[in-house]
């Protein structure tokens, strides 16, 4: 579904990215992780398409991405990505149901079914009895379960966060976790999550490794099971 080829990227004499390949499948939630300075931000906003990369290739839902202009991309962008921040992003005028409508609206898409659509989304988010306060009436929790619904609006291909619960509590922080997998279990999700939080990386169905600007630990492709474990060790034991 995402399909990432050489990728490189420098700012001045600073290379970043020095040659990332990586492959998603729809429906995984894959997580980011590296030290400060690894390249995850940059390469998730590179592959969000909201920076562009030295060289390589990203394939998106079967779309290279590099072939399409200004216009075209900003489309693509819109219809088929969707991205939560560390920051809700919120506009502060708008309620809850408004802010979640923007990427329709954006879409050209003003009927009823995209405020049903809305409804819909904030409702699974367990806001529905929230849907028409203002960001500043809402918690932390819910104004980041708004962002969520916002970046769901346009039923995208993939959702790409970048540490989406880094500023919040432990309570909070779990529900939004939790959610992410609803969120796959459901509707199909895919999502690419750059996160310092260990648990969060601990439930996800893949851990990429960064450092330097470099992959350095693959992503795990199987699940290993206690009992599979105890096997490997007697193997090794025996050999």
């Amino acid at each position: 579904m995402i399909e990432v080829k050489g990728l490189t990227k420098s700012f001045g004499s600073l290379q970043v990215l020095k040659g990332i390949d990586l492959k998603v499948e729809k429906g995984e939630v894959v997580s980011i992780v590296g030290p400060s300075g690894a390249g995850k931000t940059t390469l998730l906003q590179i592959m969000g398409t909201l920076d562009n990369p030295d060289s390589g290739s990203i394939v998106i839902n079967g779309t290279d991405i590099r072939t399409l202009n200004q216009k075209k991309l900003a489309a693509f962008r819109n219809q088929h990505i969707g991205f939560v921040f560390q920051f809700h992003q919120l506009l502060p005028e708008f309620t809850a149901l408004e802010n979640v409508m923007i990427p329709a609206f954006i879409a050209g898409k003003h009927g009823k079914d995209t405020k049903t659509r809305a409804e819909e989304l904030l409702g699974f988010m367990g806001l529905g009895e929230r849907m028409n306060h203002k960001p500043n009436e809402l918690s932390g929790g819910e104004k980041q379960r708004v962002a969520v619904a916002r970046a769901l609006m346009n039923n995208p291909a993939v959702v790409f966060a970048d540490e989406p619960s880094g500023s919040l509590d432990s309570k909070n922080k779990q529900e939004l976790h939790q959610l992410f997998f609803d969120l796959r279990d459901k509707f199909g999700q895919t999502f690419v999550i750059v996160t310092h939080d260990e648990e969060l990386a601990r439930l996800t169905d893949r851990t990429i490794q960064m450092r330097d600007g470099l992959i350095i630990q693959p992503a795990q492709t199987e699940i290993i099971t206690p009992e599979a474990e105890n096997n490997d060790k007697n193997e090794q034991v025996n050999d």
